[in-house]
């Protein structure tokens, strides 16, 4: 009979210091989220050095919270799966370091994960993964088609030039005086405005599947301060449903015409801006349209940064071979492709 497989997967790429296991890759017994986001609200964003300085104060208690779910020991645990990027250099090291630590001292393998094939990963935590396969991820910092032909083979087809979609509802959110993170209350506004404004859609060179979003803020800006010179006065949720309308429309018909070309048979999306209603409300019309491709989205929890998709990244990386040694480090810019 074969062993069940634990992982302990730890990920503070940014700002949650958070630790989960998984057992045989795809069943959560433990999953502990350490949440920053009351600290940096009032400065409208994430300060690097206030969340280095948050993870060193949480990583033990949510090391030791983790164990306390699952109900095991460190001797039950077959490896220590950590994000070694991308992400904010400071607060990176400390879950490096930790993971280092714990490997050290237990003598388990050490091993290390991306942290966007985390996010593609999470997905496997509802469904078994069926390839090919097409993942499109939108978080913060990343909006990007990667397309995947097994288990832990990456590669990007398309990426974002500028601003990443949430970077763009965050600094459109700003321009509204709406708080940190501003993503989901433009989405709620969203819901209760029409998309009456004109706004641009970066299609990019023919057969790009690329994404741009910088040329949209800037308008959604513009617009604001144009209306305010004028003494006009713009309803704020029209503004929230005219930016969302033109974000998703390049994402689903980017998406749709990369599952048409690789010949997918699921699309798996991914990141924090995946919590989107409206983005998971147009990919589940498109989809439902399509027979034969499967469109696979993660319940809320598992679509901002937790460590039970580093976990379930993780598992697929120890099968396959992948180790790291006590020389790890942290990676602010890796490559997802490096994993291939």
């Amino acid at each position: 009979m074969k062993k069940e497989l634990l992982i302990l997967g730890i990920e503070t790429s940014c700002d949650e210091t958070a630790v989960a296991i998984i057992k045989n890759g795809r069943e959560i017994v433990a999953n502990v989220v350490a949440s920053q986001i009351e600290s940096h609200k009032r400065f409208g964003g994430v300060v690097p050095e206030i969340a280095s300085r948050h993870h060193v104060e949480q990583i033990t208690l949510v090391i030791e919270e983790a164990l306390n779910q699952a109900n095991v020991t460190f001797s039950e645990i077959d490896a220590i799966a950590v994000t070694e990027g991308p992400g904010l250099v400071g607060a990176l090291l400390i879950g490096v370091n930790a993971a280092k630590a714990l490997a050290f001292a237990h003598n388990k393998p050490l091993v290390p994960v991306h942290h966007i094939a985390g996010h593609i990963y999470a997905n496997r935590l509802i469904t078994e993964l069926k390839f090919p396969l097409l993942a499109l991820v939108v978080s913060g910092g990343h909006t990007e088609l990667v397309y995947m032909k097994e288990h832990g083979h990456f590669e990007v087809i398309g990426e974002t030039r500028d601003d990443a979609a949430g970077e763009a509802y965050d600094k459109v959110a700003r321009t509204l005086n709406m708080p940190y993170p501003g993503g989901p209350h433009i989405d709620r506004l969203a819901q209760e405005g029409t998309p009456t404004i004109n706004l641009p859609r970066a299609w990019l060179e023919e057969g790009s599947y690329d994404f741009s979003f910088s040329g949209l803020k800037s308008a959604v800006i513009n617009t604001v301060h144009n209306a305010e010179q004028r003494g006009e006065k713009i309803a704020p949720e029209d503004l929230a449903a005219s930016f969302q309308a033109s974000v998703i429309e390049v994402l689903v018909k980017k998406t749709e015409k990369a599952v048409a070309e690789y010949g997918v048979e699921q699309v798996l999306v991914a990141g924090g801006v995946a919590a989107n209603k409206g983005l998971r409300n147009a990919l589940e019309k498109s989809f439902s349209e399509k027979p034969g491709i499967e469109l696979v989205i993660p319940p809320l929890s598992l679509c901002t940064d937790n460590a039970a998709m580093i976990a379930a990244a993780g598992s697929i990386m120890f099968e396959k071979g992948i180790r790291a040694d006590l020389a790890l480090n942290a990676i602010p810019g890796l490559d997802i492709e490096m994993y291939n």
